[in-house]
């Protein structure tokens, strides 16, 4: 259901020829002259993930790093083995998938992202790896109204109780079986709708179907540049229905240090979902570069950049 299941279309068997081809830079040595050591940073094969990669890249490269950058790498089914080999040594993974990835699909993930964080932490210490503090900012099924629409009034998922039977749903034509979709909306809130529209994973179909009135709800994940429009409104989880996928950074602990640790916790604690929906709008819309995107973000909450 997740975004990233969707994306995640390059089968593992690629992932030595991609982390030999993948996009690759160097960020170049230390500020000061003399190293603190060499990092390299991955992301995974979308705009948000190279814009995290940068944000957290750029803070160890001003702090004296030397990272290099392995960005637009592939699905999680290539980026993670490669961090358990070792071919790179961080990439900003969300907690919930993360560990729904490495446990083989448990259901251990919850909606609290430290708890999460820690469950996935139990599978990643036998592998020299360590999830780092989970960030304010989530990439998560979300839902939306139209801000001027018949139910734009409506802030939270519970307020719908007693106008849903007169709504259209629009989501991916599996929403209605999952249960971090429809079915889970009925579940966890008691949402019965009127009727449900097959459309995409909260790409431009909804958004358009949502524009036209031909849905009155859609699903548009929570951190997708369409809500720095103000068309939208982004209805809160109240009753916690989606688990954590809070960004979090996965680290191999060989050659990210614990001063490098403390740091990358630093700049999570300042990372906030509307944060990331502003930074996805100028990737998406206008069309800026995300090392640029990132610089912007570290220097606007004091992080020195290199």
């Amino acid at each position: 259901m997740h975004r990233f299941a969707h994306r995640a279309l390059l089968a593992s068997i690629l992932g030595l020829s991609l982390i030999g081809s993948a996009c690759g830079s160097s960020g170049g040595g230390s500020p000061s002259g003399g190293s603190k050591g060499t990092i390299t940073v991955a992301g995974f094969n979308f705009a948000e993930s190279s814009i995290a990669a940068n944000i957290y890249g750029g803070a160890l490269k001003g702090a004296g790093y030397t990272v290099n950058y392995k960005l637009n790498l592939g699905s999680r089914e290539v980026v993670e083995p490669a961090l358990e080999r070792g071919e790179i040594d961080l990439y900003p993974g969300y907690a919930a998938t993360d560990l729904e990835f490495i446990n083989k699909g448990k259901g251990e993930a919850t909606p609290d992202a430290r708890a999460t964080v820690d469950k996935l932490n139990t599978y990643l210490s036998s592998k020299n790896a360590k999830a780092l503090d989970p960030a304010p900012a989530i990439d998560a099924n979300s839902f939306a109204v139209k801000k001027d629409g018949k139910y734009g009034k409506y802030t939270k998922l519970s307020d719908l109780t007693s106008v849903a039977g007169e709504m259209t749903l629009g989501g991916p034509p599996e929403c209605p079986n999952r249960p971090f979709c429809q079915a889970g909306l009925e579940k966890t809130y008691g949402l019965h709708f009127k009727a449900f529209k097959a459309l995409d994973s909260g790409g431009p179909l909804t958004k358009s179907a949502l524009d036209k009135g031909d849905i009155d709800i859609g699903l548009i994940f929570s951190s997708d540049s369409a809500y720095s429009s103000g068309k939208y409104t982004q209805l809160q989880d109240d009753k916690k229905l989606q688990n954590a996928d809070n960004v979090t950074p996965i680290v191999g602990t060989k050659h990210v240090d614990s001063n490098a640790q403390s740091l990358l916790n630093q700049v999570s604690a300042k990372f906030t979902t509307d944060e990331l929906i502003k930074m996805n709008k100028r990737a998406d819309v206008d069309k800026d570069d995300p090392d640029v995107i990132a610089g912007d973000w570290l220097k606007s909450h004091g992080f020195k950049t290199g």
